[in-house]
């Protein structure tokens, strides 16, 4: 329940931030563990991002504020069960995913004008993690049921840098102006509970859980476009 009302307050947050935002962005995403993280989860973790700045920076002011959504999954494990011991000749998938769903307030410095734009941003914010478990047909790969196995919440910040390069537009009035973006970050997280690889184990018809815990410090790395959605000079 707690993971259905995190991603309905997501994408509420999404709908908003695409109605009222003058730049908005999405990007092919990569996590890297770092530190603490690293040392306990050795994964790439993959993903996307979205971001919403609802003030760039503009030739009257070089700053800007928006919202950044990341989703990311650090690890993956699936197998095949037969139904039911009265029916072992019918096959499910089973496939549990770990998961990362972070929210950041972004505070950007960039420059305002010109076809190649440097900028640098500052971010604070949060990061959920959460163990997902779903079952699904042999075939028709229809979700049948799904479970929340195991979530926490750690506080985030950090910073970090990028370029936009036009793509197509005008520059000047920003009209239909879309950049390629290039950016990475580091972020420092707070402790957090969490599952990786091989955390959950079933003996014995019981599921035994063997969380870890730790700093939660990733850097990402992002490729994406980033689009003009104000059209007033």
């Amino acid at each position: 329940m707690q993971n259905k009302i995190t991603l309905l307050v997501l994408f509420f947050i999404l709908i908003v931030g695409f109605t009222n935002a003058q730049q908005a962005s999405i990007n092919f995403s990569l996590a890297l563990p770092q530190g603490e993280f690293g040392k306990q989860v050795d994964n790439l973790g993959y993903g996307l991002s979205g971001e919403f700045m609802f003030l760039s920076p503009k030739p009257q002011s070089p700053f800007g504020i928006g919202l950044n959504l990341g989703y990311y999954v650090y690890g993956m494990e699936s197998r095949r069960e037969p139904w039911s011991h009265t029916i072992p000749d019918v096959y499910l998938n089973v496939d549990r995913t770990n998961n990362l769903l972070n929210f950041h307030i972004v505070f950007e410095l960039g420059m305002p004008t010109g076809i190649i734009r440097p900028y640098i941003q500052g971010l604070f914010g949060g990061n959920y993690l959460y163990t997902e478990t779903s079952v699904k047909g042999d075939y028709d790969n229809n979700n049948i049921a799904s479970n929340t196995n195991f979530d926490d919440w750690a506080w985030s910040y950090g910073a970090g840098g990028g370029i936009a390069i036009l793509l197509s537009g005008d520059p000047i009035t920003e009209i239909g102006a879309i950049y390629l973006d290039l950016k990475g970050r580091y972020l420092f997280g707070s402790k957090a509970d969490y599952l990786k690889e091989g955390s959950i184990q079933i003996i014995n018809s019981k599921v035994i859980y063997n969380p870890s815990q730790s700093k939660t410090d990733i850097l990402t790395l992002h490729l994406g476009v980033r689009i003009s959605l104000d059209f007033h000079d």
